[in-house]
């Protein structure tokens, strides 16, 4: 009998145990996502890099993700009007947002612009666009040397333009302006569609432009030197500002973001449906064509460059002020 005692106890404790852990189970088991519309913001006007590469995504998306993905805008202040409310946005997976490297990085170092770097909650990275200075054909600066010459005897007259302020565009400018020793003023625009407009214009005398609007226009614009370690497949005629003396090298990287506190399951998933468009033949093709560097970075990845990148720039920002 005590036997028999001991034996339904056992069993008993059993019983309790498969049932606990079945319950935990039931706790940790992830709530099915997506289960509708995902909005993915665009911080800069519509048009240029960001927003192009979104609509180059977006069907992709929609079909890996099994729901439809609204492109929106919020505009102005460089994107960090966008990347504010993105960072103050509900952590449930159905806001994401573009964002740029090193915009993210620099914008909070110099000024107070409603999120932290540490705030940006990376899924991918899928873009690179080097930098390039260029001018218009008709300019008469026909070499890098002839447009320094003049941005040392007439100090703030030559005007460059660049996409936003405290981005890749705007830090190229200041560190070409420290290395050459010319003076320029730089003049932001909220995108690259109006800055190419301006440009294009006669508005402006140079840009710090990407390499896909100048790839685009390659036909009206003079490139006087890559601020690339090598020289840019598109242009394979163009120096890099290191072969004529200016030892630096900038880029925006793009990628997609989402609000601080998502749980790490929707993380994974948005990262897997990015990195597996940012991987598709015809979407690599595409961004190829259109004079863009394919990267293909999940969210651990992504989220270690953002903190070696802002080791960088930290460095690089300090020694500009």
């Amino acid at each position: 009998m005590q036997r028999k005692i001991i034996g339904w106890i056992v069993l008993a404790v059993v019983a309790c145990l498969f049932i606990g852990l079945q319950e935990v189970g039931a706790q940790q088991k992830e709530p099915p996502y997506p289960t509708r519309q995902i909005n993915y913001l665009i911080c800069f006007d519509p048009g240029g890099q960001s927003d192009r590469v979104a609509r180059l995504q977006q069907p992709h998306l929609e079909r890996i993700l099994g729901q439809k993905v609204l492109i929106d805008y919020k505009v102005g202040g460089g994107g960090a009007l966008g990347w504010r409310e993105l960072v103050r946005g509900k952590p449930d997976g159905y806001l994401m947002a573009g964002f740029n490297i090193p915009h993210t990085i620099l914008q909070p170092l110099q000024q107070e612009v409603g999120y932290k770097t540490e705030q940006i909650n990376p899924v991918c990275l899928f873009q690179r666009t080097p930098l390039a200075l260029a001018v218009l054909n008709t300019s008469p600066y026909k070499t890098l040397q002839d447009f320094i010459d003049f941005g040392k005897k007439n100090p703030g007259a030559l005007t460059v333009g660049g996409s936003g302020t405290f981005s890749g565009y705007h830090m190229a400018a200041l560190r070409f302006e420290k290395l050459s020793g010319a003076k320029l003023t730089y003049v932001p625009f909220t995108g690259s569609a109006p800055q190419m407009t301006a440009f294009l214009g006669g508005h402006v005398a140079a840009i710090f432009g990407a390499s896909d609007d100048l790839t685009r226009f390659s036909d009206k614009i003079r490139v006087l030197g890559f601020a690339t370690d090598s020289r840019f497949p598109g242009f394979p005629d163009s120096p890099t500002l290191k072969e004529l003396g200016i030892n630096m090298e900038e880029a925006v990287d793009r990628g997609s973001a989402v609000p601080p506190e998502t749980p790490a399951y929707i993380v994974k998933k948005l990262g897997d449906a990015f990195v597996e468009v940012a991987k598709h033949p015809d979407v690599v093709a595409e961004m190829t064509k259109q004079g863009f560097i394919p990267i293909a970075m999940g969210p651990q990845e992504s989220k270690a460059y953002l903190e070696k990148m802002t080791a960088v720039y930290k460095e690089l920002a300090a020694g500009l002020k």
